[in-house]
This record gives C-alpha cells, sequence and structure tokens, in this order.
C-alpha cells in the first residue's frame, strides 16, 4: 500500500488556504460551523452514554470503525461549533490508515490557529478528540 501521508498534509494545507482566504476569526468560526452541518447524520440511538465522549464541554458523541486498514470516523455534538470541530478533525483523520494517523500527529491545532482562538475547553476538547483517534491507531498497530 502506497503511504498517503501528504494526502494528510495536502488536507491539512488545504484548510489553511481556505482559513487565509477568510479574513477574521469570526468568518473562521462560521466556516467551521458549516463544516459541522455537512457531516453525515449520526444516528440518535447511538447519542448515548456508551457512544459519549467525555474530555468535551459540550455533549460529543463519537463512534467509528475499522474498515480494512483504513479508520473510519463517525460523531456529532450539540454545539454547531464542535459539530464544525469533529468535521474539520475527521476530514484530517477519517478514511486513513493507523499508519499515516500517528505519522501526521496533531500540529494541526496550532498551524490553523486554532489552540490560540478556540476557548480553553474547545481547546482541550480537540486534543482529547485527537488523542483518542491517535490511541484508536495506536492500539491497531500494537
Amino acid at each position: 500500500m502506497a503511504d498517503k501521508a501528504p494526502t494528510i498534509d495536502a488536507e491539512i494545507n488545504a484548510l489553511k488556504d481556505e482559513f487565509a482566504f477568510l479574513g477574521d476569526w469570526t468568518e473562521r468560526y462560521q466556516y467551521i460551523m458549516d463544516m459541522g452541518k455537512q457531516l453525515p447524520a449520526f444516528p440518535s440511538e447511538k447519542q448515548d452514554e456508551a457512544h459519549k465522549f467525555h474530555g468535551c464541554q459540550s455533549q460529543v458523541w463519537f463512534d467509528y470503525e475499522w474498515d480494512g486498514d483504513c479508520l473510519k470516523l463517525y460523531g456529532t455534538s450539540d454545539a454547531a461549533i464542535v459539530k464544525g470541530l469533529i468535521a474539520l478533525v475527521f476530514r484530517i483523520y477519517s478514511e486513513r490508515t493507523a499508519e499515516q494517523i500517528l505519522k501526521a500527529g496533531n500540529g494541526f491545532i496550532d498551524e490553523l490557529g486554532l489552540g490560540a482562538h478556540l476557548s480553553a475547553n474547545r481547546a482541550t476538547g480537540l486534543v482529547n478528540m485527537v488523542e483518542k483517534i491517535r490511541s484508536l491507531s495506536a492500539e491497531r498497530v500494537s
């Protein structure tokens, strides 16, 4: 299988370009919320304690499956900005192999300026979600 790590890098670079095109953070927040509206519907029967992602201030539900070597991510939130952040994370990590995910790291958070422009609770929740995805990937390769 060919290494698709540059695909993750290309996705991050595309996001950087998209953010740069949007002048200020008000527009970027709106863009992130619009990304959340594009997430596939998350089944209401999975919006339960078993699928609840702890570590976020908002309610977040999260699920995944391995489709061959690729991790498929599913999720939603009751908060528009958090739902958008979920969509952003999924855009980078979903449909990737464990090796690609682990190689990519989580530097995109600072590269996109998210760490500096999100509330402390949202930034922590974002990091926690990325770490969960990386943990699932690490388990897969071990």
